[in-house]
């Protein structure tokens, strides 16, 4: 299983950020990209106020999750 990680930063505070996470299931990390930037273009659109700072794809690794 994939995930994308990507962190985004209010606009009027550019120390405020938070980490966002999505799984993929089944699909290689080329995929993960090429989603993830659909993915991150859709929530920066729906929330306006803040900014993509940046973004990953990677193995999810539950314990990481958790912690």
């Amino acid at each position: 299983m994939l995930e994308l990680v990507f962190v985004t930063c209010l606009i009027l505070d550019r120390h405020h950020c938070e980490e966002r996470h999505v799984l993929f299931q089944d699909v290689s990390l080329m995929a993960c990209m090429l989603h993830g930037q659909a993915e991150f273009a859709n929530w920066t659109n729906s929330h306006p106020g803040w900014r993509l700072h940046r973004w990953k794809c990677g193995i999810h690794d539950p314990r990481q999750a958790d912690a």
